[in-house]
């Protein structure tokens, strides 16, 4: 079994600044890729910014500039600096990882919880 579990959010208020960290543990054999996607009340769960494997980062125009993704690796663990946040950020933050299991190499597409980040003064 593979679980994904977030942590970081929170309150804000309008520019202020949040960190979202996504720790992946269990059978792990090696992971393609690491993003988070956000869903706001009444809209579709969007993607906010994944980075895959090598470094490779891609970020939703509304958070570039704004929001950097990195990853450890060694951890299995995904985090997402969250800088200038504005009231439209607010929304369930999810990770998502791509997962190659041991058990039979095969790539399964993995979820987190969620976690609620609100900006608002």
């Amino acid at each position: 079994q593979v679980q994904l579990v977030e942590s970081g959010g929170g309150l804000v208020q309008p520019g202020g600044s949040l960190r979202l960290s996504c720790a992946a543990s269990g059978r792990i054999f090696s992971i393609n890729k690491m993003g988070w996607y956000r869903q706001a009340p009444g809209k579709q769960r969007e993607l906010v910014a994944v980075i895959i494997s090598g470094g490779i980062t891609n970020y939703a125009d509304s958070v570039k500039g704004r929001f950097t993704i990195s990853r450890d690796i060694a951890k299995n663990t995904v985090y997402l600096q969250m800088n200038s946040l504005k009231p439209e950020d607010t929304a369930v933050y999810y990770c998502n990882a791509e997962i190659r299991r041991p058990s039979d190499f095969l790539t399964y597409n993995y979820w987190g919880q969620g976690t609620q980040v609100t900006v608002s003064s």
